[in-house]
């Protein structure tokens, strides 16, 4: 049972508090991974949508990601920057483009049909900006003027600033959150809730399933398109690597690190597999053994993620409490 959401939100805007004071004591480097964390808490959530939400459990997601980050590159000026007016929209419209085609194929199938098909497509399109001039081939393509907000002559936003990307970024993360939060309290989301507890009988209500689970794919593509725009501006330049299935594979790590079902989650998990990611290549380029070491630990010990982590500690104690009385 997940905790009351009471108690949850009230963690919410003291994390809000802090994320928006770090810049002013954290230094440059920090700044950047925050705002990467941030980044990758909002990839996190748009999958935990399909994954903890509706029981799509996809190997593709990179896929939409990705292409969103190489349209930022592509319809961006080489020289000048691009309008965030054309760039951002497009970038979202782009992911959730590609995920509506996808989905109209792979959502025909179920289980592990679901899971191959979804990695064949995200490698087809991978392959796409590998083996073609499209978007630079396996070297990838440079951003090299960020996008900015421009009335007129006057520039409201420049994302080559540090310190205005960081909190476009804190906003776009808190705009996604409160935007699957009503989603998810929406008729739509209570049909996704209801085709991951039992789709056969979602069917026999009536329900048009296949248009529920089409919609909730398209937006989880959108979301997933965000934070491509906003992966390929922090870095200034995008290689088809963001499209590969070991992409999707981190992120879904990051959901299952966190707690699935749960947007809290998904975004502890984003925190914790970067922060780990971080430590653990300082201290071996065999990094990967001791974060999947960590991830075997958390799912044993915490069947529910990092997320139940409060809850668990909280049991623990009332039960000692219990026995000691």
């Amino acid at each position: 049972m997940p905790l009351p959401r009471k108690k949850t939100r009230n963690y919410l805007p003291l994390v809000l508090l802090v994320l928006a004071l770090f810049p002013l004591f954290g230094s440059g480097y920090y700044n950047e991974l925050i705002a990467k964390i941030m980044i990758m808490a909002i990839f996190a959530m748009s999958l935990d949508l399909l994954v903890g939400y509706t029981g799509l459990v996809s190997f593709g997601h990179a896929a939409f990601f990705g292409v969103a980050a190489y349209s930022v590159v592509l319809l961006s000026p080489k020289y000048d920057p691009g309008s965030l007016w054309l760039v951002l929209p497009a970038a979202i419209l782009t992911g959730a483009a590609v995920a509506f085609v996808v989905g109209l194929f792979v959502l025909r199938t179920k289980g592990i049909y679901f899971i191959m098909v979804t990695l064949a497509f995200a490698q087809m399109i991978y392959f796409v900006f590998h083996d073609t001039p499209l978007g630079g081939g396996s070297d990838g393509a440079f951003l090299n003027v960020k996008p900015e907000l421009r009335i007129g002559e006057k520039v409201l936003l420049d994302l080559n600033e540090p310190m205005q990307f960081y909190y476009i970024v804190l906003v776009f993360l808190v705009a996604a959150y409160v935007f699957l939060r009503v989603l998810l309290r929406s008729p739509l989301g209570h049909a996704l809730a209801g085709i991951r507890s039992n789709e056969h009988r979602m069917q026999s209500l009536g329900f048009p399933v296949f248009l529920y689970k089409l919609a909730g794919f398209v937006t989880a593509g959108g979301l997933a398109g965000l934070a491509g725009f906003l992966s390929a501006c922090q870095y200034g330049f995008v290689t088809p690597e963001i499209l590969s299935w070991h992409q999707s594979g981190n992120v879904l790590l990051m959901v299952i690190l966190g707690g699935m079902g749960t947007l809290n989650g998904a975004a502890i998990g984003a925190f914790a597999f970067v922060v780990l990611q971080e430590v653990f290549s300082a201290l071996t380029k065999h990094w990967q053994l001791l974060m999947g070491a960590v991830i075997v630990t958390v799912v044993m010990v915490l069947p529910g993620g990092l997320s139940s982590l409060p809850r668990r500690l909280k049991g623990l104690l009332i039960g000692g409490g219990n026995r000691n009385g």
